[in-house]
């Protein structure tokens, strides 16, 4: 008999909306997406971790984001567009989406989804209903501005809001006026699409959460620059009297990357942040709570210490770091919010601070394996290391597939990982079934494997090398790569090592007995 602590152990899978197959060139919220869904309630998950659901800027990263509220477009769903009549069948069927079923032209998509999109906004405003009013009312402490950003981005042919005209840069409200009637119709087009966005959004998270299973959203730590956020809100970032940043995020040097990371996004100013109540993080937080299940918080070291790099330096060599808030934001957080469920990514080089304000925190870690094999020195990686109140990933969407990462692996520490996993010799598959096992049975209380382990493939589907621009974020699942088998292997070990909630277990037993009694008739 399973006792208490064992039953609250369990599992998932990352895989990004945008990896769903589908005939229009990127996964969308739509039937690939609860079809995905019922995968994960047959093979007894518990959770579906997904990347950032923000609209995509320059690189198609979802960490270099337009806004830190809105929703993609390109993940709505054009079938169930149709489906609502706001879209006829050939204004979407036939077009060349310039897309193989194994990856996403983003080239492709901005050129030819909005198109369709608009010509659905025009039906959808025809008949919008007063839920479409009250999601404006709602959400106008950030839709107005994104909404105002993305019309005068298109006005400017898609310049960035710092080489805007001086007054629009500047925010001046008798230019913001002039520009909220001049371009009133294309304002509303960027609301509209968001309400479309999130209905749909709504619709498979409450799918999914009738199968039994929550979403993991990501929140990722710094903003692009270019981007509402930091338009609307300059007192923010730390910027110079031009709103030029003075100096801008990444990592230093390291054995991964020997100039470092140079990610560009603009500083936080946080001694301004802590006079004002955090008041722009807690209102972040709280929305996208209300959008996932539960939420990892990228780079979470950057709250005690962040990394700081001189504006316009071509690597990230000459950073320093700089204190952050540390444990101050998140008891803030705690009194504003009250207990919600945050995964700190706490990954990288930890000093003994980051260590205490993850502990203090209460959230857990994580804890990848690929970081765990280093044959040199003693990992805490390695899953005896662990106690429970941690997230164990075999890899995250920034590391190579396990596949492509054992193939890869150093002979000294390919032997310490047999030697660990108490094998002499393993084949590529063997050996990544294996580590799958290693994250299952640890004491981890939850467990998260990629999409791509499971099907134990190689670095063609690696979905982001980090610092690097072109053939990121483009991997996509083929259709019907996911067998009953698979499903099955991964239900049996999932049921071994108690990571089945009893809600799930039963839902599938009875279903078990429903389809036994249709095979025997």
């Amino acid at each position: 008999m399973m006792d208490k602590t064992q039953q609250k152990k369990s599992s998932g899978v990352l895989m990004h909306l945008s990896s769903l197959p589908s005939e229009y060139g990127i996964g969308s919220m739509g039937a690939p997406a609860r079809k995905f869904v019922d995968f994960l309630k047959k093979a007894g998950q518990t959770y579906w971790q997904m990347l950032p659901i923000c609209p995509t800027s320059y690189g198609d990263s979802p960490y270099q984001s337009f806004s830190a509220y809105a929703g993609n477009p390109y993940f709505i769903d054009l079938e169930m567009l149709e489906s609502a009549g706001y879209l006829e069948a050939e204004d979407y069927k036939t077009v060349d989406w310039e897309s193989a079923p194994d990856h996403v032209n983003y080239g492709a998509l901005y050129q030819k989804r909005y198109p369709i999109l608009r010509k659905a906004v025009s039906r959808f405003q025809e008949t919008a209903s007063d839920d479409y009013e009250a999601f404006c009312r709602q959400n106008d402490y950030w839709l107005h501005d994104y909404a105002s950003f993305m019309a005068l981005k298109a006005a400017s042919g898609g310049k960035a809001w710092m080489d805007w005209e001086p007054a629009l840069r500047n925010r001046d409200q008798k230019a913001l006026e002039y520009a909220a009637a001049a371009y009133k119709e294309e304002i509303e087009f960027w609301k509209s699409l968001q309400y479309l966005f999130f209905e749909q959004w709504k619709a498979l998270r409450e799918y999914a959460n009738e199968a039994g299973l929550q979403i993991i959203g990501d929140l990722p730590i710094y903003v692009s620059l270019d981007s509402v956020d930091v338009w609307a809100h300059p007192e923010l970032f730390q910027l110079d009297e031009n709103k030029v940043p003075r100096e801008v995020a990444g990592c230093p040097p390291d054995g991964f990357s020997a100039d470092g990371q140079l990610w560009g996004n603009p500083l936080f100013d946080w001694d301004y942040m802590k006079q004002n109540g955090y008041r722009w993080w807690t209102a972040r937080i709280g929305y996208l709570c209300k959008v996932y299940d539960m939420l990892r918080i990228d780079h979470f070291r950057g709250f005690d210490e962040y990394y700081s790099i001189p504006y316009g330096d071509q690597t990230a060599e000459f950073g320093h770091w700089e204190k952050g808030p540390g444990m101050d934001i998140f008891r803030t957080v705690k009194e504003t919010l009250g207990d919600v469920k945050i995964i700190a990514e706490d990954l990288g080089f930890l000093t003994d601070s980051v260590i205490r304000m993850v502990e203090e925190s209460g959230y857990p870690g994580m804890k990848v394996l690929e970081f765990a094999f280093d044959s040199r020195e003693p990992s805490n990686y390695l899953p005896h290391n662990y106690d429970k109140n941690c997230v164990v990933y075999t890899g995250t969407h920034d590391n190579e597939t396990l596949a492509g990462w054992y193939r890869e692996l150093k002979k000294e520490d390919k032997k310490f990982a047999l030697r660990y996993m108490g094998r002499k010799k393993l084949s590529v598959n063997e050996a990544v079934w294996e580590i799958i096992r290693l994250a299952q049975s640890s004491v981890a209380d939850t467990c998260i494997i990629p999409i791509q382990d499971y099907l134990c493939l190689g670095n063609e589907a690696r979905i982001n090398h980090p610092s690097t621009l072109g053939g990121n974020w483009i991997w996509r699942l083929h259709r019907d790569e996911i067998s009953k088998k698979l499903v099955k292997k991964i239900r049996r070990m999932t049921e071994l090592y108690c990571r089945i909630p009893e809600k799930t277990e039963m839902l599938l037993k009875a279903e078990d007995a429903e389809d036994l009694g249709e095979e025997k008739k």
